[in-house]
């Protein structure tokens, strides 16, 4: 077992260092670029014993991750060296990012513990950190960081029943690039959700993925390239984007996009971007995705309690990341109401029609 003053590598992702302390079984190593990366300790493989000497390793001078060290296993080498041929599957320059909580004994959820893995599910690289924090706490916690190889999943954390009050929230910050070849730009996001620990007592509430043999409780992070919930990148942006719109409301100038129908009963929403604000400006596309949902979402809060009203909302065809967005929130927050395809010869396929139940 490595302890404080070891120098270790780290077993299922690049890099290494010398520990400078542990706590919760959670190895704080500090790297040659003297930053400190938290690490599982049954994660961190020992090099050299402390108070051996070691040469220090020279920087490298190329602009990648650190390379294992020469202890490394060759099938762990062969895992972990950069210099590997990346092999890149079709469809996979759209960023899918999971991350699931797998049950070490799915019978016993009362006092079993839990491995938490993130799937990237992508041709790019990931430098990510995973964060949690309670609802009484001031701060997040770094529970991981480092880089995650294309197409491949990781195991970063363990979690234990009595770690689940102190697990009100996550947090996934990521970065995606590729190496050593030219590649499309992906805006850096952080994506945070609350996590329902109850549900981890609960065995429906673990359901079977694509990306497991087991049963698990799994948050999408990124789906095609639109992550989850995106916190705020650039400040200054959106800020101007959301003075922008405030302008436009004192002033009148805000287009109305609900508006009733020819036919009683009935309510068309228009969800096109340039129908809900007059400048997209400092909007990327996930600020604008969350603007048209949060549109629905006004939408149908106003009529849960109109009964038979039939609600059109206009999406466009486009790639369906809209449709989709909506179909997940009627599947989940808004479950119960009658769903359909509205009418092809008024509005062609981008329409769905909600009938308020």
């Amino acid at each position: 077992m490595a302890k404080v003053g070891d120098t270790v590598r780290f077993l299922n992702s690049i890099g290494g260092g010398r520990i400078i302390r542990i706590k919760d079984n959670i190895a704080y190593v500090e790297e040659e670029d003297g930053f400190e990366t938290p690490v599982l300790l049954r994660e961190c493989v020992v090099v050299t014993a402390a108070g051996q000497d070691t040469p220090r390793p020279q920087a490298s001078t190329r602009n990648t991750p650190p390379l294992p060290s020469k202890d490394t296993t060759p099938q762990q080498a062969a895992s972990s060296s950069t210099d590997m041929e990346i092999v890149e599957t079709k469809g996979g320059d759209r960023l899918n990012i999971v991350l699931a909580y797998e049950p070490r004994d799915i019978k016993r959820l009362s006092d079993t513990s839990f491995d938490v893995y993130l799937v990237n599910d992508s041709n790019y690289y990931l430098y990510f950190t995973y964060l949690t924090r309670s609802d009484t706490s001031s701060g997040w916690t770094a529970r991981y960081s480092g880089i995650v190889e294309p197409n491949i999943q990781i195991l970063i954390d363990e979690v234990h029943t009595s770690d689940l009050p102190g697990l009100d929230k996550a947090a996934v910050q990521y970065v995606a690039f590729k190496q050593d070849k030219e590649f499309g730009l992906k805006q850096p996001a952080s994506v945070e959700w609350r996590i329902d620990t109850t549900k981890f007592a609960k065995l429906h509430c673990f359901h079977s993925n694509p990306y497991f043999d087991c049963e698990v409780i799994a948050y999408d992070i990124v789906r095609d390239d639109v992550p989850a919930r995106q916190n705020t990148i650039d400040p200054k942006a959106i800020t101007e984007g959301i003075r922008q719109k405030k302008s436009d409301i004192r002033q009148g100038q805000r287009k109305q996009v609900s508006k009733k129908a020819s036919r009683p009963g009935v309510i068309e929403v228009d969800l096109h971007i340039d129908e809900l604000v007059d400048s997209t400006r400092g909007l990327s596309n996930a600020d604008m995705l969350n603007l048209q949902v949060d549109k629905f979402r006004e939408v149908m809060d106003a009529n849960l309690k109109s009964h038979g009203t039939k609600i059109i909302f206009i999406h466009g065809k486009g790639e369906g990341v809209l449709r989709q967005a909506l179909m997940k929130e009627l599947n989940h927050r808004y479950k119960g109401h009658e769903v359909q395809d509205a009418s092809f010869r008024e509005y062609g396929y981008g329409a769905t029609q909600v009938t308020i139940r």
